[in-house]
């Protein structure tokens, strides 16, 4: 997320009531989850574990809670709970804002739009020409869409983030402060959720095309010209590159890429990086040959246990 200027380290700290090392006129641009982060960004870790990876990342200024050695050209923002501090800024740059009419006033609607009846959409939404908007679909805050783009009956768009922090006295809920961008020529199903980015935007590129009943979950980028079946659902974080398959029933693990070309037949768990070019299949997933030869062996095996 872009901030709407430049601010310096001393004013988030003392918006934030926290201290910081560096220099007090640091300059910060934007605050990102750890995916996205941009040089210029502010970034937060509040375990040991990933202390390295937020230090070594692209942000500038580390929102860290623990005293650590500073990497040279960054800026520290010290803190007791990183999580907690990273939801006021979100709250502070992005806050909710109520619309209590159906198509706000401050969203743009381009040329040849058709809106059908019962459809939400929210504040500072841009919708290009030529689209066509079913029956009650909804339509959240900053959500922007190109052209030529066909979005069926009771899908959502923008709705937050699920991603929750364990606290002893149940889950802590990390604030969704970005948007959806929808391409040019994509068609989306009906009942499909794609939930906003964090702190960026969860994107689906040019020319895609989706089935119903879809889940697409926060920051993720599905990229130019994919399928993606029916009742799939993709975590957060993911990268699905150019013309990629996704067939039904289809469930990904958060923060993995998935290779340009790949097709991925139904019901496959992709828990890990596959690479483009190739089929696959099951769960463990494997290259789809390699696993339906060690299924035809199992069944031959217990054939011969019988015999």
């Amino acid at each position: 997320m872009k901030l709407p200027r430049i601010y310096t380290i001393k004013e988030i700290s003392d918006l934030l009531n926290i201290s910081f090392i560096g220099p007090s006129n640091f300059p910060i641009t934007g605050f990102n989850e750890i995916h996205v982060v941009e040089e210029g960004d502010i970034v937060f870790v509040d375990h040991p574990k990933y202390y390295d990876k937020a230090l070594q990342s692209k942000a500038s200024i580390v929102l860290i809670n623990k005293k650590v050695k500073c990497p040279p050209g960054k800026a520290l923002l010290i803190s007791k709970d990183p999580f907690s501090d990273f939801n006021k800024l979100t709250l502070h740059f992005s806050p909710f804002k109520a619309s209590k009419v159906k198509i706000s006033k401050t969203a743009s609607i381009g040329k040849n739009t058709i809106i059908q009846p019962n459809v939400f959409i929210g504040n500072h939404v841009i919708i290009g020409d030529n689209c066509r908007i079913y029956p009650n679909v909804t339509i959240y805050d900053g959500t922007i869409i190109g052209n030529n783009v066909h979005i069926h009956s009771g899908t959502v768009l923008g709705a937050d983030a699920f991603y929750y922090k364990k606290r002893t006295e149940g889950y802590d809920k990390l604030i969704s402060g970005g948007g959806v961008l929808i391409e040019d020529n994509v068609d989306i199903g009906a009942l499909c959720t794609i939930d906003k980015g964090v702190s960026a935007k969860t994107t689906i590129k040019k020319g895609t095309k989706i089935d119903n009943q879809v889940q697409i979950g926060h920051d993720t980028v599905i990229g130019e010209n994919c399928l993606i079946a029916s009742q799939t659902g993709v975590a957060g974080c993911v990268i699905v590159e150019d013309n990629v398959t996704l067939w039904g029933q289809v469930g990904t693990n958060s923060g993995i890429t998935i290779g340009k070309g790949a097709v991925v037949l139904g019901q496959t768990g992709v828990t890990k990086s596959i690479q483009g070019g190739r089929t696959y299949f099951g769960t463990p997933i494997e290259e789809s040959r390699k696993k339906l030869k060690e299924i035809a062996e199992l069944r031959q095996l217990v054939k011969n246990q019988k015999k």
